[in-house]
């Protein structure tokens, strides 16, 4: 190595999503020169901001987990603390048979704290509620961990709570039963609370008891897109160079722990950095080549399994993993009768309820900065969402007009109103697509190996979703870890080598 000073450095960071972004602004701010590729035309991920009737609205993640209080930090720390906002309190629904009322409050994932509450018996009625409470008598096991959400979540309150409140969740939150969960990924710290509780119910009310009253999620007044545009501008002014439509094609590892990035540039070849250290070299009017004293992998997890190749074999996606295709598809309404928003936030669909739609979020009831946004008397922006894992989505092989019809006669059925064809100002559908998220069984051990296997190579490392779970609250501390491994690596080096 060379050189005495960060500067002196080059990291490249594949992966222009949270994690991408969140890396780079971590090994740029102590100097390091960073340069960011991202395949698609646009930087963000998970999270998408489109037009619909003139409004800028959220079709990816809208809102974040408070839990850890890491992305409280990011947003302290980029200065968007005066933008966050909390969603409306009046709650979700969930539909069922032929009947809705809304989601009961006091749970975790669906779970109940008092399988007896009022809200609780609404949904599952007295014999499923008499059959919850036994969790309150039944000894609990003391000597082991439970694994498989779905079998904790029956055996010891039932097939009633398991399907009318608990799946209905886990659809929504992972696209999966919760006989697909692990119960330690799913929900962190039920294991050790039921083993001091005694019931699974006392076990959630203990968690729940932690979580500071209000603090569950938040947003950003303006949409998720707010942090987004606060990292890109931050990144330019560590003189970050960002690169778009550019895909990383492969990874070489050279002599004296250096690497080599090829990619493929779907614009002008300008993938140059300025006055580098190390070139970027074009070797065709469409490819370049880049060496790097570092390289993060950000990427979701079929690009990071095709990308590290043979570097690290214990990578690649199991034959068995399936892609949870999700559509959303939202809605700007024209409708009077959703003023009073009458299935509060949102509505979320328990099996039983015989719909297409998992889920259905009434967004500008949900977040009062998009109602304000919408310059028209009586207009609602409607997300309805379609896809469960395992499932073909109900939108496959259906013409735009169709995809309409049933977007809008889920949201008629699921929200308690008649809409008509022409209340339906606009529409936008938005397709997302992902492998098992961290929190299906086993993902935790197979992530770890992995990891484990990628940082083995001095000089390499990952980070996102697919190591780590879904959401922000665990995607962008997992970023500041893995950029924090590479920066100690590189600060130790610079002071050996003075």
């Amino acid at each position: 190595m060379t050189g005495s000073v960060p500067s002196d450095r080059h990291v490249v960071i594949v992966g222009g999503g949270i994690a991408g972004l969140v890396a780079a602004f971590e090994c740029a701010r102590i100097g390091v020169r960073v340069t960011l590729l991202e395949a698609g035309d646009r930087v963000g991920g998970c999270v998408r901001t489109e037009q619909i009737a003139g409004i800028d609205v959220d079709t990816g993640a809208e809102s974040f987990a408070t839990r850890g209080g890491a992305v409280r930090e990011l947003v302290d720390e980029l200065g968007l603390a005066d933008a966050v906002v909390s969603p409306s309190p009046e709650g979700a629904w969930l539909a069922f048979d032929d009947d809705a009322a809304p989601l009961p409050k006091a749970g975790i994932l669906g779970i109940p704290s008092n399988p007896l509450a009022d809200d609780v018996r609404r949904i599952i009625g007295w014999k499923g509620a008499t059959r919850a409470y036994l969790d309150r008598v039944k000894p609990v096991l003391t000597i082991g961990t439970e694994h498989n959400l779905g079998e904790l979540v029956e055996k010891r309150m039932g097939t009633a709570v398991l399907e009318n409140l608990v799946a209905p969740v886990t659809n929504g939150v992972y696209s999966a039963d919760p006989s697909q969960l692990d119960v330690s990924r799913a929900a962190p710290g039920l294991n050790n609370a039921l083993t001091v509780a005694g019931s699974l119910s006392g076990a959630v009310a203990t968690l729940r008891d932690t979580v500071p009253a209000g603090s569950a999620v938040g947003g950003f007044a303006g949409g998720m897109r707010v942090l987004v545009d606060a990292l890109v501008t931050t990144l330019a002014n560590y003189d970050v160079r960002v690169l778009t439509a550019t895909a990383a094609t492969r990874l070489e590892m050279l002599g004296d722990e250096q690497w080599r990035v090829h990619a493929a540039s779907a614009g002008e070849s300008d993938a140059e950095p300025e006055a580098p250290t190390k070139p970027a070299v074009p070797t065709s009017q469409a490819t370049v080549t880049m060496d790097a004293d570092a390289v993060i992998v950000a990427t979701p997890e079929p690009a990071a399994a095709q990308l590290l190749g043979e570097l690290v074999p214990a990578a690649a996606v199991p034959a068995e993993a399936t892609a949870p295709v999700v559509d959303i598809v939202t809605l700007a309404i024209d409708s009077a009768a959703l003023d009073a928003h009458p299935r509060g936030t949102g509505v979320l669909t328990a099996r039983s309820a015989g719909r297409a739609a998992k889920a259905l979020t009434h967004s500008s009831a949900k977040w009062p900065w998009l109602a304000e946004a919408i310059d028209a008397p009586h207009r609602h922006i409607v997300r309805v969402s379609f896809g469960r894992t395992g499932e073909a989505s109900p939108l496959d092989g259906l013409e735009e007009q169709q995809v309409s019809d049933l977007a809008r006669a889920e949201a008629s059925a699921l929200l308690g109103v008649d809409i008509a064809a022409s209340d339906v100002v606009d529409i936008l559908r938005t397709r997302w697509e992902s492998t098992l998220p961290r929190a299906f069984a086993g993902q935790k051990e197979r992530a770890s190996g992995i990891r484990d296997a990628i940082t083995s190579l001095a000089g390499l490392d990952a980070t996102g979703a697919w190591l780590c779970g879904t959401g922000l609250a665990s995607v962008i501390p997992d970023a500041v870890a893995a950029a924090g491994r590479v920066r100690k690596r590189i600060i130790a080096e610079v002071l050996d080598s003075e």
